[in-house]
This record gives C-alpha cells, sequence and structure tokens, in this order.
C-alpha cells in the first residue's frame, strides 16, 4: 500500500490528524496490507522526520545521476537504507530525458566509454550500482526498451560499474546541468494552467533549443503552442503570475521565473506578425480548399 506524496510537514501532520496512521496499522493487522510504503517529493530534512515517525517498510523517491542531490536524495536514500526501510526508486530516467537524442557535447562523453551502453542502461546501472536501491520502476514505450531493460537487470548488483564509468557519469551529469536550462521533468503536475500555458511543453522547448541549439525549435514552440495550427493559445506569455502551478511542483521549481525566461527567448519581436501570418494563410486555404470541393452531383 503505497501512501502518495508525503511531500511537506503540513501534509504529514494533517494526514496523521486524520488517523492515517491508525487506518494503516489496523489494516495491517488484518492482513490486507503486506507492506505500507509513501511516495516523496520534498526536502531531504522532512524525508528523515517521515521515514522516522512510523514504521515503513518501503519509500518511493525520485533519483537518478542528474537528482542525485535534489529532494530526498543520496542522503535520503541512504539514511532510509540504515532505518531497515527498502526504497523503490522513480523517475530514474527523469522522464525520458536522460535517453533519446543526445546532444553531440554528451554523445562525445559517451563515445569514450569502453563498453558501449543504451543510454537507459547507463542511467539504469548507476541506480543499481548502489546497494541501497532496491527497485526501480523503468518506464517502457517501445517494445524493444524491454530488452534492454532485462539486459540491464541482469548485471543489477552493487559495483557493477568500474571507477571510469563512475567518472564518465559525472561528467555527463556536469555536463548536461551546464546546458540543461530548466530541471522540468515533465510530469505535469502543474496542469491544468488557470489561463492554458502548457508549461511542460514550454520548459522541453526551451531546453531542447539550448541543448541542440537548432534555430527552427524556436519555431515549433511558436505554431504549435500558440494556437496558430489549431487549438488554444498556451504559450509561456500567458503566464498572470498567479503561482498555482509553483505550489503542486514536485522539483520546487521556480515555475513563474523560469516562463519569464521562455517568453523573453522563445516569442522574439517577430512572434506575432508571424503567429498572424500563419493563422490567416489556414484560413484562407481552407476557404480554397472548400470551393475546389466537387459536389456529388457533379463527380457522377
Amino acid at each position: 500500500y503505497l501512501v502518495h506524496a508525503l511531500q511537506d510537514t503540513q501534509g504529514w501532520d494533517k494526514a496523521k490528524a486524520n488517523g492515517l496512521l491508525d487506518f494503516l496499522k489496523e489494516l495491517k493487522a488484518k492482513g490486507t496490507i503486506r507492506n505500507i510504503g509513501f511516495s516523496y517529493h520534498g526536502d531531504k530534512h522532512h524525508f528523515k522526520q517521515v521515514i522516522d515517525d512510523f514504521e515503513w517498510d518501503f519509500c518511493q523517491i525520485q533519483y537518478n545521476y542528474i537528482d542525485e542531490h535534489s529532494q530526498a536524495g543520496r542522503e535520503g536514500l541512504q539514511y532510509a537504507f540504515s532505518k531497515g526501510v527498502d526504497v523503490v526508486i522513480m523517475e530514474p530516467l527523469r522522464g525520458g530525458s536522460l535517453v533519446g537524442r543526445m546532444p553531440d557535447v554528451i554523445k562525445k562523453i559517451w563515445d569514450k566509454a569502453d563498453v558501449k551502453r543504451a543510454y537507459a542502461q547507463w542511467a539504469l546501472l548507476w541506480l543499481w550500482n548502489q546497494p541501497e536501491v532496491s527497485v526501480v520502476l523503468s518506464g517502457l514505450n517501445h517494445e524493444t526498451h524491454i530488452q534492454e531493460n532485462i539486459d540491464a537487470a541482469c548485471m543489477a548488483k552493487p559495483g557493477v560499474l568500474t571507477e571510469d564509468e563512475q567518472e564518465l557519469l559525472s561528467e555527463v551529469k556536469d555536463t548536461y546541468l551546464k546546458i540543461m536550462k530548466v530541471g522540468c521533468t515533465g510530469c505535469s503536475y502543474c496542469l491544468p494552467c488557470p489561463k492554458g500555458v502548457n508549461i511542460p511543453m514550454c520548459f522541453n522547448s526551451f531546453n531542447t533549443y539550448h541543448l541542440f541549439n537548432e534555430g527552427h525549435t524556436k519555431i515549433q514552440y511558436l505554431l504549435f503552442n500558440s494556437g496558430a495550427t489549431g487549438g488554444k493559445n498556451a504559450l509561456a506569455s500567458q503566464c498572470v503570475d498567479c503561482g498555482k502551478c509553483e505550489r503542486v511542483c514536485p522539483q520546487h521549481l521556480p515555475i513563474r521565473t523560469h516562463l519569464k525566461a521562455v517568453k523573453k527567448e522563445m516569442e522574439p519581436w517577430w512572434s506575432k506578425p508571424l503567429i498572424g501570418t500563419v493563422r490567416t494563410g489556414l484560413k484562407i486555404a481552407k476557404v480554397f480548399s472548400g470551393k475546389n470541393k466537387k459536389k456529388p452531383a457533379e463527380e457522377a
């Protein structure tokens, strides 16, 4: 049984005040629950408090080679382990941002490895290299990923990575952190935005623009997020600074500040004329397309 998102003192105190601990103890005594755990996105100090407040069987934390010291982090992982609490890892691939297409500067680092592996395998083995990690939750979106995960799991044991390989991973991490603008994992907890801003999409476009230095990313951001080709305006400039998103962000990101940066860099002076031109062009094309359609009788 997983108690979801115990990520701040207020929420944890409220849960206890409403009888959560008695509820869990009762169901475990009946045999309805075998193992009791909680998932967590807060800081390491509050994490230790939650660990100490109850006899947990396991916990679930976000942890990967980029977020080594974010949220509960390595310190929280080791603390839970020292208390006999098993640790389940979520976001091992950081929402998929640690796999797939790679910036050239990071590709060059991976190419230095003596043993060639899939990007996902590097990330998973970094976790399994640590004796404190019990289970890794790896998301799959293609059949080939199943075999890659199996291959990595077959090597899963502490000490699987050499010192040289660990240094390589550290170099990849340092490089990522230098070029990545926003530490968004795309979890979408911030949605829906009251003004319709597609926050994860805005940050993904912003990061992609800086990771790959491709000018067309800015055009794609403007066309797809503005509603010019269909849908509603979801650009960063729609933000009214209400702060609702920041109150629910598991990463505790200064979302409003980041959205201002996205607006400044991804929505230049020529963005509105471009969006207007595309909208007008599509309307004209639609009109002409309708006129050129033949009626069934004429076709007969």
